[in-house]
């Protein structure tokens, strides 16, 4: 009975190719999509999964509400993990992370540096806590002794090639030699840090601090199996106050309670670490996190894709219902029973299922390193798992039951006696269900390209907004501090330069860069009620002129006062918290050290315009610049518009010749802004590529559906040709159906993208407004498509010769 189902099956293809072809390629088309985006689903819902007891670990987070300022950090402070080990019982270990950036790495033997980035200070007790697992080295003596470290097996290769590393020596930053202690393998990709380097705490003075109102320590904990995630919050808010209580007091000058009722407060809560990729997206993270709105959208693009090309089959099964009635009729004449024409096409569906899904997975393994590339992602087709195969079987069985049911359903209710009389003919190439499945296709690809049109019209707002500051032109050397003694040198080199128009040292950027949070306070004033807690950024003399930044009024530094040392610029944003009517001449102060002991006071000496120095998601924040004469880190060097090129050369030239073979690490300032909106030029690409697809596969059901009703009003046509009708007038006619249902589908898409892009847009603090003239583009651009499908199809019609039409009349 099944192969002559299949028989049946491949003739009716056969017969009609074109309805097979379309179908097929739909489907296949539909089913690679959303097998590369479930790839890329499943593997942002499996980051840190890898960690044995990762259902266990914890980090603590800080929510600081104090001068002003509400922020919440991934840091805590340097005493918790050790006070999370020895006084809550609910807790197995405990660790702590300190990053530091980017660091200059050599083999004791070389004179040659490797810039790294993925250094971090650590404790040994990340060994308990997390699943690194070690390739050579004893687990109990990895971070214990300082001035050791641990190296993962990439940055082994990288280092010391075939040697083995245990025992050798590193030199960081030309200055401090690190011995290898051990060898971990790489970090998965699937993880919310990623380390090759992990320096022993027990050599970082900072990490010995007893200070508990400072936080710079990414700090984890393991929970018990038996442990309670809200006793345990609570037993750190607890344990907070009992240590940070006298040094507020002795520190600020009022208690806990006393700052509490004036609305401030310091509080920690745990966050799951399996929850961090998705969820967390605070000051001081590991590095940038993706977002769970992003997996969700995806999703639904995948699943509203395949639904398009499943609405496409049911559309052309039921509009071919037409010419296989009289087929339906005879076969139940004949002795044919409902269940067995609900056999043969629910067959017909699967066999299409099936080589719609062999077809769309050739198309996905073409199309998975382009897929990559889109998504930031390194994703494999895992066709040996037994899981992936058994997920792919099971779509194939329910896409060809999704695709085939109403089909199967609706093709063997008919009744013979009335098809045999041609009493159904008239009907079938109409319907409700048809109509409606047509509009939800285009509500999906008029939502597609809304949302399209208004992240990229939010990138380019982004992109293009008056900043504050000049980013255009700046080119950004790194690691200049790796020059040492010829620093001076190198600097007095490059300023000879003739396309030099300004030049800067420090490592404080208007973009990704250096930060410092620190409490602020007006002389005279008590601390818990006239401070701030604002951005203090150490700059050099000609700082401003190389950012572009402007004066609202004063001065910045200059070199013709000895007292700048000891001076203070604000932006507008910190002088209006502060309230400072008349703010040049007025005095502050902050501490002098994270002891929180002693303090410098700074005299404001001018306020310089407001600039963006965060991400557009965020308002500006309170800002100060202190004079730093000394500043190493890194070059911003402005130069002349017309000599990019020429520039360039000259200063890694110069470097070359200073450096002495130290790795030549440049950017530039505009490339660095346009990276901090990465993810939503992701997330505008994915949709483009998208939104493209799925009106592909809308186009391509729309494409059919036009020549089967051409086909099936062929006669019409004939007579109203005989009548004197022209081509534009039947080709109006028949593309006014379709284009209602495309009206219709712009009504019912226009206000679920304007509450859907609303709720993106609110993650920005400084965004557009979605105006009218986006959703009568959006509903242009399908109502041009669908016109142009369908007119393609009516002309052939409207050219045709009426006589081969009536000649059987």
């Amino acid at each position: 009975m099944l192969s002559n189902y299949l028989k049946i099956a491949w003739r009716s293809l056969q017969k009609q190719r074109m309805y097979g072809i379309i179908n097929v390629l739909g489907l296949a088309i539909g089913v690679a999509c959303c097998v590369l985006i479930s790839l890329f689903v499943w593997d942002e819902l499996q980051y840190d999964k890898f960690n044995k007891n990762a259902d266990r670990i914890y980090r603590v987070h800080s929510d600081i509400n104090f001068g002003g300022k509400r922020e919440i950090y991934a840091v805590a402070q340097a005493p918790l993990a050790q006070a999370l080990r020895e006084e809550i019982p609910g807790i197995e270990t405990a660790c702590r992370f300190r990053t530091w950036g980017s660091w200059l790495v050599r083999r004791e033997s070389t004179t040659q540096n490797v810039n790294e980035d993925h250094v971090v200070w650590a404790e040994h007790h990340i060994f308990d806590a997390f699943t690194l697992p070690l390739i050579a080295g004893d687990q109990n003596a990895q971070l214990r002794e300082p001035n050791t470290l641990a190296i993962s097996a990439s940055a082994a290769r990288r280092h010391f090639g075939e040697m083995n590393p245990l025992g050798q020596n590193l030199i960081l930053d030309n200055e401090s030699t690190y011995q290898v202690t051990g060898v971990f393998e790489d970090i998965p990709a699937a993880s919310h840090f990623h380390y090759d380097f992990m320096l022993s705490m027990a050599g970082l003075e900072e990490a010995k601090s007893p200070v508990w109102l400072s936080h710079n320590f990414q700090t984890y904990l393991v929970a018990k199996p038996d442990h309670d995630p809200k006793k345990i919050e609570a037993d750190i808010n607890t344990m907070w106050r009992k240590y940070a209580g006298p040094q507020v007091q002795e520190f600020i000058g009022s208690s806990l309670d006393e700052i509490e009722a004036q609305g401030s407060w310091a509080r920690y809560a745990l966050m799951p670490l399996t929850d961090i990729h998705l969820h967390s997206s605070l000051i001081a993270e590991h590095e940038p996190n993706s977002d769970i709105a992003y997996v969700w959208i995806f999703g639904g693009i995948a699943l509203f894709i395949l639904f398009i090309a499943c609405i496409n089959f049911m559309n052309l099964s039921t509009a071919r219902s037409a010419n296989r009635a009289k087929e339906v009729g005879m076969r139940k004449v004949l002795g044919s029973l409902q269940k067995n024409l609900v056999a043969q096409f629910l067959t017909e569906a699967m066999a299409m299922s099936v080589i719609a899904f062999v077809i769309a997975l050739v198309l996905a393994q073409i199309a998975l390193p382009y897929f990559n590339q889109l998504a930031g992602k390194h994703l494999n087709i895992p066709l040996g798992k037994p899981g992936f195969i058994g997920a792919l079987l099971g779509g194939t069985l329910l896409t060809g039951l999704l695709a085939g049911s109403y089909p199967a359903f609706y093709l063997s209710a008919f009744k013979p006696i009335e098809v045999l009389k041609g009493k159904l003919l008239a009907g079938v190439s109409s319907g409700w269900l048809r109509n409606t499945l047509v509009v939800f296709q285009f509500t999906v690809s008029v939502l597609l390209i809304i949302g399209t049109i208004v992240i990229y019209h939010q990138l380019n707002f982004i992109l293009n907004k008056p900043l504050g500051f000049n980013k255009e032109q700046v080119l950004l050397l790194y690691d200049t501090y790796g020059l040492e003694d010829k620093y001076e040198g190198f600097k007095n080199n490059i300023e000879a330069s003739p396309e030099l128009r300004s030049l800067t040292s420090g490592c404080y950027l208007p973009v990704r860069s250096c930060r410092s949070d620190e409490t602020v306070v007006q002389e005279g004033k008590s601390a818990d009620q006239h401070s701030l807690s604002m951005q203090c950024w150490r700059v050099d003399f000609d700082y401003l002129n190389t950012l572009g930044m402007e004066m609202k009024e004063g001065r910045f530094f200059s070199e013709a006062y000895s007292t700048d040392s000891l001076a203070v610029v604000l932006n507008e944003t910190a002088v209006r918290k502060f309230g400072l009517e008349n703010p040049i001449g007025k005095r502050l102060w902050r501490y002098a050290d994270q002891e929180l002991k002693n303090t410098i006071t700074y005299t404001v000496i001018g306020v310089v315009k407001d600039f963006h120095f965060e991400s557009l998601r965020n308002d500006i924040g309170a800002l100060g610049f202190f004079l730093d004469k000394n500043a190493t880190g890194m070059m911003a060097m402005r130069f002349e518009a017309t000599s990019t090129g020429s520039f360039l050369d000259n200063v890694k030239s110069a470097w070359e010749e200073f450096s002495s073979g130290q790795p030549f690490n440049y950017a530039f300032l505009d490339e660095r802004f346009s990276r901090m909106y990465e993810t939503e030029q992701r997330l505008g690409s994915v949709f483009t590529v998208f939104s493209t697809i799925a009106i592909f596969i809308a186009c391509l059901g729309l494409l059919a559906l036009a020549a089967f009703t051409a086909e099936q009003r062929r006669k019409e046509i004939g007579i109203r040709k005989v009548l004197g009708a022209t081509s534009l007038g039947i080709v109006s006619l028949l593309a006014k159906d379709f284009l209602k249902l495309v009206f219709i589908a712009l009504l019912i898409a226009s206000p679920i993208a304007w509450y859907t892009m609303n709720i993106w847009l609110n993650d920005f603090a400084y965004r557009i407004d979605i105006s009218w003239w986006i959703f009568g583009f959006a509903g242009a651009i399908a109502v041009v498509i669908a016109f142009s499908i369908v007119s393609i199809q009516s002309l052939r019609a409207a050219h045709a010769n009426p006589i081969t039409s009536l000649r059987s009349e």
